[in-house]
C-alpha cells in the first residue's frame, strides 16, 4: 500500500472506503466506514479525514468514540451496518473470516495463514449457513463433522475472529463466546516419541530398496535415518547446501505442505558433518546428477515434483485411490506383517538421536547435529527401552 493511503482500505463486501487504524494505549483496532465508493476524488476526502484523526492522536485529543470523525453519511451508513446490537447486516461469516485473516496476515507467518487459517476457511465454506446469527447451528455442524480437536480449534478460532470484530467496531457481541467446547485431553505422546531399533531401521531401508513402487524413495529414507533431520528440512535441501565432497550438509531452511521455504523449525542453522568414506557420503555421491544446478533439490518425487508431507505419507503409511482402494506404504506394510511396530516418519529423527547417544556421542553434540537443545534431546530423543544394555556392577 502506498504510504499516502495508509489506514485506508476498500471493504471487500461493499467496495466502499474504510479507515482502519490502531492507537497506542488502546487494545482494539479502530474502524470507520466512510460510506463512499473508491474513486480518486473520494480518496482525497478520506485522506483529509485520516489526516485529521492523525493530528488529533499526535495532539493527544483523539476521540475514541469516533463520533467527531464521522460525517452524516458515515453515521447513516454505520446505522445500517449494525443491526440491533448483534452483527453486521449482509456480512457472512466467510467475509468476517477473510477480514480477520487479512488483519492477522501482517503479524504471523505466511505458512500459518495458509495452513491453519486456510483450513478454517475451507470449513466455513462447508457450513450449512454463513450467518453468524445462527452460531448454534454452525456449532452443531462442526461437532458432527469434525474431530473433537478440530471442533475445539474451529470454535475457538471463530470466537477469536468475533472478538477482533468487536475490537474493530464491527459488531458489539460475540455469538460464539458461549459455544466453546472443552479442550480435548492431550494424546499420549508414547507413540509419537519412539524410536526404531537398528534392526528395524535396516529392515525398513531394505524394504524401500526392494519395493517395486517405492524404491525411488529409499535415498530419502536413508538420509532421514542417518542424519536425524526433520522431513521438511530434507525436502528443502538443495545441492548448493551440500559441499562438493558431500561431507558437509548445510541445513538452513525448511519446506511445508505449500512449498514455502522458511527457516528451520527453531530458526537454528547448522552444519551436519559426515566422515569421508561414510555411508552418508556414498549415498550423496551416488544420487548426485552429473549435471545439476546449485538450486536443484536433492530429493524429489518419482515424477520430479518437490517433496511434500503428503507424498511422504503415501509411501510411508498408505495412499488411497478414490474411496474404494487403499494401498499400504512400506512401513505400514511391514507393521501389518508384524515385523516392526508402526511409527510415524518423525521416528527417523528419534532413532538417529537415540542410537547416536547410545553409541557414546555426547548429548550436546547430538543436539548440535539435529538442531535442538540439549534439554530437548534428553527429554524427548533418548529412548533407553530401545537400547539393550546391562546394568553395570556398581
Amino acid at each position: 500500500m502506498d504510504s499516502e493511503d495508509r489506514w485506508i482500505n476498500v471493504d471487500p463486501r461493499t467496495k466502499k472506503l474504510v479507515i482502519r487504524f490502531c492507537v497506542k494505549g488502546f487494545a482494539k483496532q479502530f474502524f470507520i466506514s466512510t460510506g463512499i465508493k473508491d474513486t480518486k476524488r473520494n480518496r482525497e476526502i478520506v485522506r483529509s479525514k485520516r489526516d485529521a484523526i492523525a493530528n488529533d492522536i499526535a495532539l493527544d485529543r483523539f476521540d475514541s468514540t469516533l463520533k467527531s470523525y464521522q460525517s452524516q453519511a458515515t453515521k447513516e451508513a454505520a446505522a445500517v451496518v449494525l443491526r440491533g446490537s448483534q452483527t453486521l447486516v449482509g456480512y457472512s461469516l466467510k467475509e468476517f473470516w477473510e477480514l480477520f485473516t487479512q488483519f492477522k496476515a501482517s503479524q504471523i507467518e505466511e505458512t500459518t495463514i495458509l495452513e491453519k487459517y486456510g483450513t478454517i476457511a475451507r470449513y466455513i465454506e462447508r457450513f450449512p449457513t454463513q450467518s453468524p446469527e445462527e452460531a448454534p447451528r454452525i456449532r452443531d455442524w462442526i461437532l458432527e463433522n469434525l474431530t473433537h480437536y478440530m471442533a475445539w480449534e474451529t470454535l475457538n478460532s471463530l470466537s477469536r475472529c468475533c472478538n477482533w470484530a468487536i475490537d474493530s467496531g464491527l459488531i458489539s457481541s460475540n455469538p460464539f463466546l458461549k459455544l466453546k467446547i472443552p479442550k480435548p485431553k492431550n494424546k499420549s505422546t508414547d507413540d509419537y516419541y519412539k524410536a526404531f531399533t537398528l534392526e528395524q531401521r535396516d529392515l525398513i531401508i531394505q524394504g524401500f530398496e526392494e519395493h517395486y513402487l517405492y524404491a525411488h524413495y529409499a535415498p530419502l529414507v536413508k538420509f532421514l535415518f542417518w542424519t536425524g533431520c526433520r522431513p521438511g528440512e530434507a525436502f528443502a535441501l538443495t545441492w548448493g547446501d551440500v559441499s562438493p565432497d558431500r561431507c558437509r550438509i548445510y541445513i538452513n531452511k525448511s519446506c511445508n505442505a505449500h512449498r514455502i521455504k522458511k527457516g528451520t523449525k527453531n530458526g537454528k542453522k547448522r552444519v551436519f558433518p559426515c566422515q569421508n568414506g561414510s555411508k552418508l557420503q556414498h549415498l550423496l555421491l551416488s544420487i548426485c546428477p552429473a549435471q545439476h544446478q546449485a538450486d536443484n533439490l536433492v530429493f524429489v518425487s518419482k515424477t520430479g515434483r518437490p517433496m511434500t508431507s503428503a507424498i511422504l505419507f503415501s509411501f510411508w503409511n498408505e495412499w488411497k485411490s478414490g474411496n474404494r482402494y487403499k494401498y499400504f506404504g512400506v512401513v505400514k506394510e511391514l507393521a501389518h506383517a508384524k515385523k516392526i511396530p508402526y511409527l510415524k516418519p518423525y521416528a527417523t529423527r528419534h532413532t538417529f538421536a537415540t542410537w547416536a547417544i547410545s553409541s557414546g556421542i555426547s548429548p550436546d553434540k547430538v543436539a548440535l547435529w539435529i538442531g535442538d537443545t540439549v534439554e530437548t534431546v534428553l527429554t524427548y530423543y533418548c529412548h533407553p527401552e530401545i537400547v539393550s544394555a546391562e546394568c553395570p556392577d556398581f
